[in-house]
């Protein structure tokens, strides 16, 4: 057996985030986990917009303190040469640069991917963008809602006639997830090639992506799916129905198999070769027929009663929970998913990052107060003065 130190997998890699909102810092605090040095640049006096969203965490907002642990904060001014200077010679150092700044800012500062490639070669730079460079819209602003609206997330959630966006920020945390990949994809094959690369992530074809069950159904079938609040345009029964102690019970089939096994375990198993609900695609068509069958069956019990029984029956099921019950959820506090996170006004509780091996250590970073590492970042990466003997 290795007696060697467990290492965490990105030690001595250094990251650059020119961040803001989540999408670019939801990325780079996963390197972070992962053990990477980032950086996050920031405007001095204001920083990153999600700083001053609320001051629930002991003074900080919920969104900051989600997505900013374990890293440095450098507060500069890039429109100022010597600022300039120093992210120059940080970036000259660094292995990757997340960057969600808005459209052309980049080029603004001198600091085009063109050129940075030109000059850093082996630098990874991850491009976000709203919509993608080139196009009709690429010079627009992009938030979450935008993006989900445009990208036709919003009509098929909801209800027919009220589009709903999604309460989690998806378009913001797939762009993350997409980006975060992209940077594990390309630090490997700079390890083969020894070059760089640039990977643009448009928000826009992040969300087109997800909706592709919904765009084959537009292109193959000439039909837009109808939102059926909670449930799947695409399933039936898949949805949420009260229970007689009144709690909510979200049950599900994914088959016809598990169609057959749900009408024995509601008692009428003659609906299994009813022609009416033989298959998903009939049972899609007949989705209010079907949901009042489920719905009266789990009105009459309570739902641990529906649970036990759905379990011996395999079929999925769930309880409808807030988010308070999720805070307090058993299955995350037996399996130990929580951590403690330093910020400026003491630990709070964080979440353990959801993909680590189970033998990396967990890097348990601080949460920066805004420009808490500017002086030590200046000091280490200022423009070296070359001295009379070297002229």
């Amino acid at each position: 057996m290795s007696t060697e130190p467990t290492r965490v997998p990105l030690a001595g890699v250094t990251v650059i985030g020119l961040e803001q909102a989540i999408a670019a810092p939801l990325c780079t605090r996963h390197l972070a986990d992962l053990g990477a040095r980032v950086i996050k640049v920031e405007q001095p006096g204001y920083g990153d917009s999600t700083r001053h969203y609320d001051t629930v965490v002991g003074g900080l907002s919920a969104h900051f303190t989600w997505l900013n642990h374990g890293k440095e904060s450098a507060a500069l001014d890039l429109r100022a040469a010597d600022d300039l200077a120093v992210l120059e010679a940080m970036l000259a150092g660094a292995d990757v640069l997340v960057s969600n700044l808005g459209p052309g800012a980049l080029d603004r500062l001198g600091l085009g991917v063109d050129e940075l490639t030109r000059r850093f070669p082996r630098l990874i730079i991850v491009d976000i963008s709203g919509y993608g460079r080139g196009g009709p819209l690429d010079h627009k602003r992009a938030y979450d809602l935008l993006i989900q609206a445009e990208a036709g997330s919003c009509a098929i959630t909801g209800t027919p006639g009220y589009p709903a966006k999604p309460g989690i920020p998806v378009a913001d945390i797939g762009t993350a997830l997409y980006s975060y990949s992209a940077v594990l994809a390309a630090l490997y094959d700079r390890e083969r090639t020894g070059r760089g690369a640039v990977v643009p992530v448009a928000m826009l074809d992040v969300v087109s992506e997800m909706m592709g069950f919904a765009l084959n159904q537009v292109l193959h079938a000439g039909t837009e799916p109808v939102p059926v609040g909670m449930g799947s345009p695409m399933i039936a029964p898949y949805g949420a129905y009260p229970t007689s102690d009144g709690q909510t019970a979200v049950l599900g089939t994914t088959s016809d198999r598990e169609w057959r096994r749900m009408t024995e375990l509601m008692g009428c198993p003659e609906l299994a070769g009813d022609p009416r609900y033989l298959h998903n695609d009939d049972r899609v068509a007949r989705r209010d027929e079907v949901d009042a069958i489920v719905e009266k069956w789990c009105a009459t019990r309570t739902l641990a009663e529906i649970q036990d029984a759905a379990d011996q029956a395999g079929i999925g099921n769930a309880r409808l929970n807030g988010v308070r019950e999720l805070a307090e959820h058993p299955q995350l506090r037996e399996r130990g998913r929580w951590r403690e996170v330093g910020t400026p006004s003491g630990p709070v509780p964080a979440l353990l990052p959801p993909g680590t091996a189970r033998d990396w250590p967990v890097t348990n970073g601080s949460v920066p107060a805004l420009g808490a590492h500017t002086d030590a970042i200046r000091a280490e990466f200022a423009p070296r003065v070359a001295q009379p003997s070297e002229i």
